[in-house]
């Protein structure tokens, strides 16, 4: 189990800014994203957008805005799980919380900060049948985690973005066979992209199938093959150990709702004195809250992140004095 003064949930540019908050006060943070990476939306679907309302920079691309975070945070070591989606919340009889993730993941915090966006990004998945039967390992799965999972194995990959054409190139180095199918017969992902693509089926290193469609999957307790409608209508049949489609994410509240926190439009309600939500112990900050007023900017997000660490500390440490200081006149380092 994990051990750890405050949880976040969500990994995107208010939960990295949270970590920092806290670290001024000395509070250990270790954040929890359903993303296999970092920075949220922002590294997620549009790493390259200039951003033009960062206090100090008249324009700063999202993803430079990410790794400038994970830089400021560095000096206070948080943890990470990601590629994980936080399912259950259970409070302790000292009013701890013990978080269970999807994947059997366990956390246990004295206070959550849910800084999720627009909530968890849930995979957009293809319309055919059984695909439940083959997840959590047994053949299906919607991001690449781990890559070398797909070492030697027959890879069937399914979409047109940026995603597809990046893992294709990335695992046709490392899988034994890898076949993309797409509906379309153009990408739109980045054209260079698209073109190593072609070159790859070109030069005979991957299976690339356009103007097509899954249709079905096969196996018996483990996938064994992709069933596809090819540009003449014919079904045809691939041997495959792996399915990934990788069709887009779409954002959704999830197990959030089933919390017992107040929610009003899908968007968590807080009190704007501190961000704490009806729940002692549960802060909510960024996309994912509502307040009357409220203004869905990054910028907004940073300063509800310290305010609601300055509250967190008193639920964190009820018996100690907050003694709040100046980075201007301590440096982050003596903190």
């Amino acid at each position: 189990m994990i051990e750890t003064d405050i949880c976040i949930i969500g990994a995107g540019p208010v939960g990295l800014f949270a970590v920092f908050e806290a670290g001024l006060l000395k509070m250990r943070c270790h954040l929890i994203d359903a993303l296999p990476q970092v920075g949220g939306q922002l590294s997620e679907i549009y790493p390259h957008k200039p951003i033009y309302d960062i206090p100090g920079y008249p324009s700063v691309n999202a993803q430079e805005l990410v790794d400038n975070l994970m830089e400021q945070i560095a000096p206070f070591h948080p943890t990470f799980t990601l590629g994980e989606r936080v399912e259950t919340i259970e409070r302790n009889g000292d009013n701890s919380f013990v978080l269970g993730s999807n994947e059997g993941t366990e956390i246990h915090c004295k206070a959550i900060v849910i800084a999720a966006g627009l909530g968890s990004f849930e995979p957009r998945k293809p319309a055919i049948e059984r695909l439940e039967e083959f997840e959590h390992g047994k053949g299906v799965a919607y991001m690449v985690k781990n890559p070398e999972t797909f070492r030697n194995k027959e890879i069937v990959l399914a979409g047109g973005g940026d995603s597809a054409l990046d893992w294709t190139i990335h695992l046709a180095d490392i899988s034994k066979k890898v076949t993309l199918i797409h509906r379309g017969d153009t990408f739109r992902g980045a054209p260079d992209s698209a073109e190593k693509v072609f070159n790859l089926a070109k030069d005979g290193k991957i299976n690339l199938i356009l103007k097509a469609n899954l249709t079905k999957i096969d196996g018996n307790g483990t996938l064994k093959e992709v069933h596809y409608e090819d540009a003449n209508k014919e079904i045809q049949t691939i041997s495959a150990d792996y399915l990934i489609p990788l069709f887009g994410l779409s954002p959704k509240l999830g197990p959030i709702a089933n919390w017992g926190l107040g929610i009003e439009k899908s968007q968590i309600q807080v009190n704007t004195e501190d961000y704490s939500t009806n729940v002692s112990g549960i802060y909510a900050i960024g996309d994912i809250n509502t307040y009357p007023g409220k203004l869905k900017l990054i910028l907004c997000g940073f300063h509800e992140a310290a305010l609601c660490m300055q509250s967190a500390f008193k639920h964190v440490f009820p018996d100690k004095h907050l003694s709040f200081k100046y980075t201007t006149v301590n440096g982050i380092h003596e903190f």
